[in-house]
């Protein structure tokens, strides 16, 4: 079944906010290191008073990592409720708008407590937007095998939201002083942070044109439509889907967060990868020989360690593209096999039993690693396949909750699997990673140790809880009943 003007539409403002969701999410761990060091102030021989493993830098890390999260998770589920109360496009549409200000506003902070509120106010966009659009996807388009096809393809974009953050990061460590000065400066992570504005320029344009979900619709006219509740989310027909859904979407983000989103901090700190070390003392030397050359002073300290900050960024962003490839692939992967394997414990197996095998392997292989010059050609061959592995699970969870929730709570459902299951209980593992492998000097090999041990574990308890996941059934997706849910099989009279 070919698609109409208005069904590529939808797709591609689908796909525009799926990108951007990751390419948030991303974000932080590219621009961490030197937005600390710029916005926590400097000792009077000017070194940066927040350097990696120091108390204060492990205190504001670990609150820009989690403290956005919980109130994504938090706001999440008033933007569920929203969704299944006020319809999916209109909070699909604020959301994606929420989050495009608010990073574009983050490029222009002046200290870390406007940083944190806005990283908040950009995490509960994220977290609304991505209830909403799948909720929406998932009633636009009928045809169960066009369903699956669509879900899966629109969100394989939000891979390409990890290339685009990482392309992003690089380009504005290039061209960071061409650009116009912020506050007399030219760093190159608050160009990142800016360009973050993006998803809303064509979302400007095509909003007129993005009907409403035809069933939610439908029944809100003919007053048929359900009030949502959350606490029918724990009623005995839906407690097992809340819970297992909640705790296994868990499991997926805890392997990113715990280990993978941890890779910038493990070879770009100050005893990280011998050849990115090498990269920035070669950018800096090559500063210094282009101001002899041109007859003039050279940079100044300051100067050479926001050369040197600039080229680490870039360096490590080149290997972290490596992991959005592979979860580009991942995510296609996922949308092939989705309308083949008809058993959607199966599909997520697939991608699981291979993670906790590989995935804690590398990272332990990795801290042993950094001081050889010639393993991070092995390293970005090692990423590539956890991004496979892992991220291709994200796009799991918006093929299967909409099957899993009655229509009237199929906003609030997901926003708690995927608010308080990935965006707080599963970004906890980055928060118990940074916690762990706090030391000083930061020792980048802990952190890689660390992060293998957090990401083992939650792999586990995800490949385990599996076993108990319900199976979706196809029928049940418009259904208004308050005593059925989708992983109960159809009564006699239903079939009929």
């Amino acid at each position: 079944m070919r698609l109409t003007r208005t069904q590529w539409l939808i797709c591609i403002i689908a796909a525009i906010g799926f990108a951007f969701d990751i390419y948030e999410l991303l974000m932080l761990p590219l621009i961490i290191k030197p937005a600390l060091a710029a916005l926590g102030g400097a000792g009077p021989d000017g070194v940066p008073l927040l350097v990696p493993g120091s108390p204060a830098y492990v205190q504001w890390a670990r609150m820009l990592f989690f403290i956005p999260a919980i109130a994504g998770g938090i706001f999440g589920l008033l933007g569920g409720y929203l969704t299944d109360r006020l319809g999916r496009r209109r909070v699909l549409t604020f959301s994606i708008l929420l989050y495009a200000f608010s990073a574009f506003a983050s490029g222009y902070v002046t200290s870390l407590a406007q940083l944190l509120v806005l990283r908040c106010l950009v995490f509960i966009g994220v977290c609304v937007e991505f209830v909403a659009a799948v909720a929406w996807l998932a009633e636009l388009f009928s045809d169960p095998k066009q369903r699956e096809r669509v879900l899966g393809f629109t969100q394989a974009f939000s891979s390409f939201g990890g290339l685009l953050v990482g392309g992003a990061n690089v380009l504005a460590a290039n061209v960071a002083a061409n650009l116009p000065a912020i506050y007399g400066g030219h760093e190159a992570w608050r160009y990142t942070l800016i360009s973050g504005v993006i998803p809303a320029l064509p979302l400007i344009f095509i909003r007129p044109f993005l009907p409403e979900s035809p069933e939610w619709e439908r029944k809100r006219a003919t007053g048929l439509l359900r009030r949502p509740n959350l606490a029918a989310l724990f009623s005995p027909e839906l407690r097992r889907t809340t819970v297992l859904t909640t705790l296994v979407f868990a499991s997926s983000y805890g392997i990113a967060f715990g280990a993978i989103q941890q890779l910038p901090q493990i070879l770009g700190g100050p005893k990280g990868h011998a050849q990115v070390l090498a990269t920035a003392k070669a950018a800096q030397e090559q500063a210094i020989a282009a101001a002899r050359a041109a007859g003039k002073p050279p940079p100044s300290p300051g100067r050479l360690k926001q050369i040197a900050g600039n080229a680490t960024d870039e360096a490590v962003a080149r290997v972290t593209l490596w992991q959005e490839i592979g979860g580009l692939v991942g995510r296609f992967l996922l949308a092939v096999l989705a309308v083949r394997i008809v058993s959607r414990r199966a599909l997520l197996r697939v991608f699981q039993i291979p993670a906790l095998l590989f995935v804690p392997l590398l990272f332990w292989w990795i801290s042993g690693s950094l001081a050889d010059p010639g393993t991070l050609g092995s390293i970005k061959l090692g990423i590539f396949v956890a991004g496979l592995l892992t991220i291709a699970q994200f796009s799991f969870w918006g093929n299967y909750i909409p099957l899993v929730f009655p229509l009237h709570l199929r906003g609030t459902g997901e926003s708690v699997a995927a608010n308080i299951g990935g965006r707080v209980f599963g970004t906890a593992a980055a928060w118990i990673t940074i916690t762990l492998s706090a030391s000083i000097p930061p020792d980048p090999a802990k952190i890689a140790q660390v992060g293998a041990l957090v990401a083992g574990g939650y792999i586990l308890l995800g490949v385990i809880l599996t076993h108990w996941l319900p199976e979706p059934q196809e029928g049940r997706l418009h259904e208004e009943q308050s005593d059925a849910t989708s992983a109960l099989p159809l009564r006699k009279e239903e079939k009929a």
